[in-house]
C-alpha cells in the first residue's frame, strides 16, 4: 500500500517547472565542469568566479548543473558557493531606482554582466517586488531590473 501511495504522488507532483529552481554560484576563479562527476572524467569547461548555474542534483560530494546557455555537467561541491548573482541575459539592461518603469535608472547593464542578489528570492515569482528584483552591481550601485532579463532566480 505504501508503494502505491509513492508512485501516485509522483505522478500527481506538480511539473518540473512548477517547482522553485535551486542557484548557487561558483565560488573560485577557474571551476571546471565535466561530464561525469568524477574528477578523472572529461573536462567540458571552465568558469569563472561567481558564475550563477542551476543545480539540478547532488552525488557524492558532486553537483549537476546546468547554466544559463543549457549546457549540463558536474561541478564538485567545493567548487559552488553560496552567493546568489545574476548574470544579465542579452542585450543592455536597465537598472533602475525603484521596482518600476518609470523609476530613474541607476545604471545599464550589458549582456553577461554579473550582478549580486541583493535582496532574498527564492523564485523569479516570490520576489518582494513581482516581476522585478533588487541587485548590486560590484561596484556597489544597487537597484532593480526585470526577472526576465537576467539568469540565476
Amino acid at each position: 500500500m505504501l508503494r502505491r501511495l509513492a508512485i501516485a504522488a509522483l505522478i500527481l507532483a506538480p511539473p518540473s517547472g512548477a517547482v522553485a529552481a535551486d542557484f548557487r554560484a561558483t565560488a573560485d576563479a577557474a571551476v571546471v565542469l565535466y561530464d561525469a562527476p568524477s574528477a578523472r572524467a572529461k573536462p567540458m569547461f571552465v568558469y569563472g568566479r561567481d558564475v550563477p548555474l542551476e543545480t539540478l542534483v547532488s552525488v557524492e560530494g558532486w553537483t549537476k548543473v546546468r547554466d544559463m546557455h543549457g549546457t549540463i555537467g558536474w561541478i564538485a561541491n567545493k567548487g559552488l558557493a553560496e552567493r546568489r548573482m545574476l548574470v544579465v541575459r542579452s542585450g543592455v539592461v536597465d537598472v533602475r531606482s525603484g521596482a518600476e518603469e518609470t523609476a530613474p535608472v541607476v545604471f545599464r547593464a550589458e549582456q553577461n554582466v554579473l550582478l549580486e542578489l541583493a535582496e532574498p528570492a527564492a523564485s523569479p515569482s516570490n520576489t518582494a517586488s513581482p516581476g522585478w528584483v533588487k541587485v548590486r552591481h560590484r561596484d556597489g550601485q544597487i537597484g532593480f531590473v526585470r526577472v526576465a532579463q537576467v539568469f540565476g532566480l
